[in-house]
C-alpha cells in the first residue's frame, strides 16, 4: 500500500489528507463549503487535522472533524475536474516526503539547584519551557498576567517545583513581587512573554495599539532584565534569554507597532549583551518564526492585511510550542540573536527549537566569548539545516 492511499484519521496531519487520494477531495469539499480552499492551510499543514478544532475557535468543529473520516472510509469522494496545483503539488520548499516526529528527550536534573524566571508560562512556549525545566530538576518562577492560567502548569507536574505568580511584566510591583518569589539567587531568566498588534503599518498605527505592544514586549522585557541583572553580578554568573520574532529581523511579520518593538528587543539584546558580557553574564535573543500560542493577530487595516498576506504566503510552516532545542552554540555566546524559521524551515513541531536553554547550564569558563562585537546576528539560510 502506498503512502498516499494509507488509512487517514484525526491524527493523520493536514498535508496527509490532502495529499490522499480520498482524504484530499473530502477536506478540499468541505473547506469549500465554508468559502476557504486548501492555501489557507499551508502554514498549519504539518499539524494533524484534528488540531483545526481548537485552532479554529470552533469554525472547524469536532463533529466535521468525525464527519471527514467517515466519508473518506465510506468512500464518498467528491468529484474534482481540477484540483488546484498548490493542493497537489508540493511548494519548491516542501519535502516530498513527510518529517519524521519529533520525541521529547528528558535531561534528568539539567536545571538541578538552579532558579530560572519564565514569563509568559500560561500558555505557549512559555509554557513549554516552564514545563521542561521543572521536569528536568529546576525551580521554575512561573509568570503570567493570567494567574488562572498557570494552575494547569502547576497541576500537570505536581512534584515539581512551580512557584506560580499572575503578575504584570511592565508594572514596577509586578516586578517586584516577582524578584521577591524568586528569592536572591536568579541564575536565569527567560523572557517569553508578549503580544501581537493590529497589523496596521505606520500611517494607520493608534497611539493605543503602538503603547500597548511597547509596554509588555519592550518595557517589560528590560525592566525584568533590569530587575534580574543586580542579583547575577555579584555571582559572575547568570543567563537571560529574550524572546523576539522573525519581526525582528524582516519588515514582513507584522505591523508597525510589533515590528519596532522586536526590533527593540533585539538591539536591548545585543547592548546589555555587550556591557555585561566581560562581567559574567549570558545575554541572548530568539527570533522564531510562525509558532501556534496564545498571541491572537487581528487585521485592522485593509493595506496591512493585503501586506501580510502576501508575507504569510511565503513563510515557513507554524508550528506548535515546546520547548526550543535547535543544537547550536548558544552555550558558550551571548547576543547570538539566531532566526529559528531560517534555519529549520517546514520542520515539525519539536525539531524546530534552540539550544538557548543550554545558556542556563553551561560551564561557567565559558561565558567570555561576546558576539555583540559582531553587527550581524546570527542567521541560516534554508540551505543550512542543522
Amino acid at each position: 500500500m502506498t503512502q498516499n492511499s494509507a488509512p487517514l484519521s484525526a491524527e493523520s496531519t493536514i498535508a496527509e489528507w490532502l495529499a490522499h487520494p480520498a482524504g484530499g477531495p473530502v477536506l478540499r469539499a468541505a473547506l469549500a463549503e465554508s468559502g476557504q480552499s486548501a492555501d489557507a492551510l499551508r502554514p498549519v499543514n504539518t499539524m494533524p487535522l484534528e488540531r483545526l478544532v481548537e485552532l479554529s475557535k470552533g469554525a472547524f468543529p469536532a463533529e466535521l472533524i468525525t464527519e471527514l473520516v467517515r466519508r473518506v472510509e465510506a468512500g464518498e469522494i467528491p468529484d474534482e475536474t481540477a484540483a488546484p496545483a498548490s493542493d497537489t503539488e508540493p511548494a519548491a520548499d516542501q519535502p516530498t516526503a513527510p518529517l519524521p516526529r519529533w520525541t521529547e528527550q528528558i535531561t534528568p536534573n539539567r536545571f538541578a539547584g538552579k532558579t530560572i524566571i519564565v514569563t509568559g508560562a500560561g500558555s505557549g512556549i512559555g509554557r513549554a519551557t516552564a514545563s521542561r525545566i521543572a521536569r528536568e530538576g529546576g525551580r521554575v518562577i512561573a509568570v503570567d498576567i493570567a494567574a488562572d492560567r498557570l494552575d494547569g502548569l502547576v497541576t500537570e507536574i505536581p512534584d515539581a517545583d512551580i512557584v506560580a505568580v499572575g503578575a504584570d511584566i511592565a508594572d514596577d510591583d509586578g516586578v517586584a513581587r516577582i524578584i521577591d518569589a524568586a528569592g536572591d539567587t536568579i541564575d536565569g531568566l527567560a523572557n517569553i512573554a508578549g503580544i501581537m498588534d493590529d497589523m496596521t503599518p505606520v500611517g494607520e498605527v493608534t497611539d493605543a495599539v503602538w503603547q500597548r505592544v511597547f509596554r509588555v514586549n519592550v518595557d517589560g522585557t528590560m525592566k525584568l532584565m533590569r530587575a534580574v541583572v543586580p542579583h547575577m553580578l555579584p555571582r559572575a554568573a547568570g543567563s537571560i534569554v529574550n524572546i523576539a520574532s522573525e519581526a525582528g529581523l524582516r519588515g514582513s511579520a507584522a505591523g508597525a507597532a510589533y515590528t519596532a518593538s522586536k526590533h527593540a528587543v533585539i538591539g536591548l539584546t545585543k547592548s546589555s549583551a555587550y556591557m555585561y558580557g566581560p562581567l559574567g553574564l549570558r545575554i541572548n535573543a530568539v527570533a522564531p518564526g510562525g509558532v501556534i500560542t496564545n498571541i491572537e493577530a487581528r487585521f485592522a487595516s485593509p493595506l496591512g492585511e493585503a501586506r501580510m498576506r502576501r508575507g504569510m504566503a511565503i513563510m515557513t510552516d507554524a508550528v506548535e510550542a515546546p520547548l526550543w532545542q535547535h543544537p547550536s552554540r548558544s552555550s558558550s555566546v551571548t547576543t547570538a540573536s539566531t532566526s529559528m524559521a531560517s534555519c529549520c524551515p517546514r520542520t515539525a513541531a519539536g525539531r524546530l527549537r534552540s539550544s538557548w536553554l543550554r545558556t542556563f547550564t553551561s560551564s561557567p569558563n565559558r561565558h567570555r566569548r561576546h558576539w555583540a562585537l559582531r553587527p550581524k546576528p546570527t542567521r541560516r539560510t534554508q540551505d543550512s539545516h542543522p
